[in-house]
């Protein structure tokens, strides 16, 4: 694995329960958020339809965003550095049937917040994309050293914004999203678990 610069701060090692609480308790504030903002604005939410179009098109944008993960973490140290720092955080206590909850939670709860309510009460357009995106980037700063990684999820989150306005279906992107995280970090367990 990559060290980061000594003069860098270290974050405390973090148990399995620690992690799964903290997805667990994330999660459900997420949705919190979501139920309260339905309570105060009338916000038409996208539909949320399956058949297996909406199933290939979901795995596919997810496994693109993860294939372009690799290779940004490839390409670009900084993000590779920051990458790493949070992936070891949050993965490296997690067991291997941890890795489902880890693609559920936040690709269900995330979605459902940035996707399914901010984009549309926003508006289902260029703004609405961008402030979503910018807000879905920045629930992943989890310090200022971490900034490679910010701007890569909000990347990501356009990403997950255009395919939910284009496929006018929020399960695309809660596809995609769960997608990515189940395979990414089944990919970086494979290749850090037993470091």
């Amino acid at each position: 694995m990559t060290n980061l610069n000594s003069n860098e701060p270290q974050m405390e090692p973090l148990s399995r329960v620690q992690v799964l609480v903290a997805m667990g308790v994330t999660a459900l504030v997420l949705l919190m958020v979501a139920r309260f903002w339905l309570l105060f604005d009338s916000v038409v939410m996208l539909s949320v339809a399956f058949d297996a179009e909406v199933l290939l098109l979901g795995l596919s944008i997810g496994l693109g965003i993860t294939g372009a993960s690799a290779i940004a973490y490839e390409v670009w140290p900084g993000y590779r550095d920051s990458a790493n720092m949070y992936l070891k955080l949050v993965l490296e206590p997690l067991t291997w049937s941890d890795l489902i909850w880890m693609g559920l939670l936040p690709g269900l709860s995330e979605e459902l917040l940035f996707r399914g309510v901010m984009l549309p009460a926003i508006g289902l357009n260029v703004y609405g994309v961008i402030f979503s995106s910018l807000c879905f980037g920045v629930l992943h700063l989890s310090g200022l050293q971490q900034w490679p990684y910010v701007v890569w999820a909000t990347v990501i989150g356009l990403v997950l914004a255009m395919s939910a306005l284009w496929s006018g279906n929020l399960l695309v992107p809660i596809l995609a999203h769960t997608t990515t995280n189940l395979v990414a970090s089944l990919f970086w367990k494979v290749k850090y678990d037993n470091l």
